[in-house]
């Protein structure tokens, strides 16, 4: 009982540290860095809550109960989802680095600014 809610609440920091890190930091790649703690969060979110203790793989020969295995389907897509998401952030990090040369977002927004 307590080891569930100890995932639940591992999954609620680490929303929490992606949150504040999205939010407080003015480097771009510790945004993508922010983005992708936030995601892994929101995976153990979904993964811890679709755990059923004492369920078996839905098999025609498994006992009752089953578990889905729909969420955890969801999840292998939305890792592949958030890999490529950071595979693209990434790259436009180094774009608008050779663009501006800078990674500080209040630098970036002054510099397009004055142009």
């Amino acid at each position: 009982m307590v080891a569930d809610r100890l995932y639940y609440l591992v999954s609620f920091l680490l929303l929490g540290v992606g949150t504040y890190m999205l939010i407080a930091n003015g480097n771009v790649v510790k945004k993508v860095i922010g983005m992708n703690v936030f995601q892994t969060g929101i995976f153990l979110f979904f993964i811890t809550s679709a755990f059923v203790t004492g369920a078996s793989p839905p098999l025609l020969t498994a006992p009752e109960p089953y578990v889905s295995p729909l969420p955890h389907v969801l999840i292998l897509t939305a890792i592949v989802v958030g890999v490529s998401l950071t595979a693209v952030a990434l790259g436009l990090v180094v774009r608008v680095y050779e663009a501006y040369g800078t990674l500080n977002e209040q630098a970036i927004r002054q510099v397009s600014h004055d142009e």
